[in-house]
């Protein structure tokens, strides 16, 4: 049988998936009125930080960031999603 994991503070990570992809220069909000993020999308990123296990490491990470951060932490889920935009908003 599957154990089944909580997920986290829905706005701590809106916040945090927000700030990393802010970190590496990606704006959701162009993303998605560019068509490169559905609502939908974003929605299922929030939701799959949700169930990250590295929080402290992800909030550590941004603590010791500066803006234009090239490359997200090698923890994040979302990783070559926001390399991804990072490459098309640039």
């Amino acid at each position: 049988m599957t154990q089944v994991q909580a997920l986290g503070d829905a706005g701590t990570h809106f916040w945090l998936t927000r700030s990393v992809a802010r970190t590496m220069g990606v704006s959701l909000s162009e993303a998605m009125a560019e068509g490169d993020l559905s609502a939908a999308d974003y929605s299922a990123l929030v939701t799959r930080c949700r169930a990250c296990l590295w929080v402290s490491d992800c909030q550590a990470w941004l603590a010791r960031q500066a803006p234009g951060q090239p490359c997200a932490p090698e923890c994040c889920l979302h990783k070559a999603v926001f390399e991804m935009l990072a490459e098309r908003q640039r």
